[in-house]
C-alpha cells in the first residue's frame, strides 16, 4: 500500500536480519475512546475462547526464541503477548484502555506477538528498528525506566521510543489520537507467511471499531 505524506520511513537495522521481521500499519483519522463498550464483548468472547482453547504454543515458542536470541531471558523479562496469555489464563480480563490499545492487545494475545502502538503526532522524522545501544533508556506507560541495551529498539530523531516488552510514555495513544503507527515484532524465522494474515485481522479490527483509513502497510521492510 502506497505511504501516505506523513508516514515515517522505517528501516530496520541490518544486524537485526533473521531475527524479527517487524509488520507495519499506518491509519489516519482514527477514533479512540476510553474506556470503549464496543469492545466489551467481542473482548469477553476472546477470553473465553483462549481459556477453553488455547493459543499456538508453537507461536509462543517462537515469539520466546527471538527473545533468546537477543540475550533476553523471556521468562524474566516477557514479550508483551505472553504476558496477556498469562493474565488470561489466570482468569483475569484483558486489561481496559482504549480503543486501539484494546484492539492490538486482543491481536496480541491471540497471535502471541507483541505488538507497538505509536501515536505518529509524537514521532519525530525517520525510524529504525535496532539494537538498543548502551545507557539507552525511556520513561515506560506507567512505568519506571525501560532500560534497552542490546534489546529490540524503535528510535526516531529524538531517540527511542518502542520495544516488544514495554513501550514508551512520549509516544503512547491517547483520545487525542488521530494518525497511529503499529509494529507487530513478528520472529524473523517465522514471520512472512503469518505476518500477512496478522495484518489482514488486526487492520480490519482497527477498521471497524476504530475507523479511520488505512494509508501504508508493509512486512518485512527494508
Amino acid at each position: 500500500m502506497t505511504a501516505g505524506a506523513d508516514a515515517p520511513r522505517i528501516t530496520v537495522a541490518r544486524e537485526l536480519a533473521g531475527v524479527v521481521t517487524p509488520g507495519l500499519l499506518v491509519f489516519e483519522a482514527v477514533r479512540v475512546r476510553e474506556p470503549d463498550p464496543e469492545l466489551d464483548a467481542p473482548l469477553a468472547e476472546a477470553e473465553a475462547t483462549i481459556r477453553l482453547t488455547g493459543v499456538p504454543e508453537d507461536a509462543v515458542a517462537a515469539t520466546r526464541a527471538m527473545y533468546r536470541r537477543f540475550g533476553i531471558d523471556p521468562t524474566k523479562t516477557r514479550p508483551s503477548s505472553e504476558a496477556l496469555l498469562r493474565r488470561v489464563r489466570k482468569g483475569d480480563p484483558l486489561p481496559r484502555v482504549n480503543t486501539l490499545v484494546d484492539v492490538c492487545n486482543w491481536c496480541s494475545v491471540e497471535f502471541q506477538v507483541p505488538y507497538g502502538l505509536y501515536d505518529l503526532a509524537r514521532v519525530q522524522g525517520d525510524v529504525e528498528l535496532r539494537r538498543g545501544r548502551p545507557g539507552e533508556s525511556y520513561p515506560g506507560i506507567r512505568k519506571d525506566a525501560v532500560h534497552l541495551e542490546g534489546r529490540p529498539t524503535l528510535a526516531d530523531a529524538i531517540g527511542p521510543f518502542g520495544n516488544p516488552t514495554s513501550d514508551s510514555a512520549r509516544t503512547m495513544v491517547t483520545p487525542a489520537c488521530r494518525r497511529v503507527l503499529v509494529v507487530v515484532f513478528a520472529p524473523g524465522d517465522r514471520a512472512t507467511a503469518r505476518l500477512g494474515t496478522v495484518l489482514d485481522v488486526t487492520a480490519g479490527r482497527i477498521a471497524r471499531y476504530a475507523g479511520g483509513r488505512e494509508v501504508r502497510r508493509d512486512s518485512g521492510y527494508n
